[in-house]
């Protein structure tokens, strides 16, 4: 069936989303709303620079390939805080993500951004759905990424979908930098996404953590920095998966495949503790 598109002639505001997330308890249903959020956005340039700093990236005059996600985070913010999604915001999960890049995110704007749900899917841990979120100028779509997201509070009859097996090309290290005890709040400014367990010790304790921990998208983004070169200006997707956290501060090192296509990275801390694995390949 067709989606049920809710056009904004604006992003919305973050502070009453995150009002609205809090309050939110209990599941409202076992399946996936046929909705989806969209509107015009632009880039605002002081923005971009803070946010090349925070993740590392240098000026090349196109856009990084993980800003499109934070142009659409208030409709992701919209969509996942609907009454008619059914899942509560807070403990939701991100596992996966994938960003393709169809052609080179040159310009400011104005893009559409949109968001919708789909593939609500059995896990060993509860069940998971796709965010999808893509961004369109005046050409079609230029951008698309799909977060993999668990929720616990819910069982689906079926098995999970094996993962599919892929040979292990061989690492060497790329890089290697901390990530600061601030780095939560500083990415938070740039990206919107305040989640109390990347701010703080305090308030990442009350989510079971020791510590706070760093934005799974800045882990993501400060890795694509490091890969810049190795990267094409477009048609080629990222994906990883997110495996331990990272607590902070935290010293991590990347490693990385040699130049190629194709090829595989890891993000790892001390005592070679697995955070973060993907890879690269031209897009589909």
């Amino acid at each position: 069936m067709a989606t049920d598109w809710l056009d904004l002639p604006a992003p919305p505001a973050l502070p009453g989303l995150f009002a609205r997330a809090a309050v939110r308890r209990g599941t409202g249903g076992k399946a996936l709303p046929e909705l989806g959020v969209r509107s015009p956005v632009s880039v605002d340039p002081g923005h971009l620079e803070r946010y090349r700093a925070v993740c590392g990236f240098t000026d090349k005059g196109l856009l990084p390939a993980t800003y499109p996600h934070i142009l659409a985070f208030p409709l992701q913010m919209r969509l996942l805080t609907d009454p008619r999604f059914p899942f509560p915001l807070l403990g939701l999960v991100h596992l996966e993500n994938r960003i393709r890049v169809l052609r080179p995110l040159g310009g400011l704007g104005p893009f559409i951004a949109s968001v919708a749900v789909e593939r609500l899917q059995p896990h060993e841990k509860g069940a998971t759905f796709s965010l999808i979120t893509r961004l369109e100028d005046q050409l079609g779509l230029v951008w698309e990424g799909d977060s993999r997201i668990l929720f616990r509070g819910l069982r689906l009859p079926g098995q999970p979908a094996p993962r599919a097996s892929e040979e292990s090309l061989p690492l060497e290290q790329l890089d290697q930098w901390r990530a600061p005890a601030d780095i939560g709040r500083r990415y938070a400014r740039v990206a919107g996404d305040y989640n109390p367990i990347h701010l703080s010790a305090v308030s990442a304790r009350l989510f079971g953590f020791p510590r706070a921990i760093a934005h799974g998208l800045w882990n993501k983004a400060r890795c694509l920095a490091a890969l810049e070169s190795r990267l094409p200006a477009a048609s080629y997707e990222v994906e990883v998966r997110f495996q331990k956290p990272v607590l902070l501060p935290g010293e991590v090192t990347l490693l990385a495949s040699a130049p190629a296509p194709e090829g595989q990275l890891a993000l790892r801390g001390s005592k070679d503790v697995p955070h973060m694995a993907g890879s690269w390949r031209p897009s589909s």
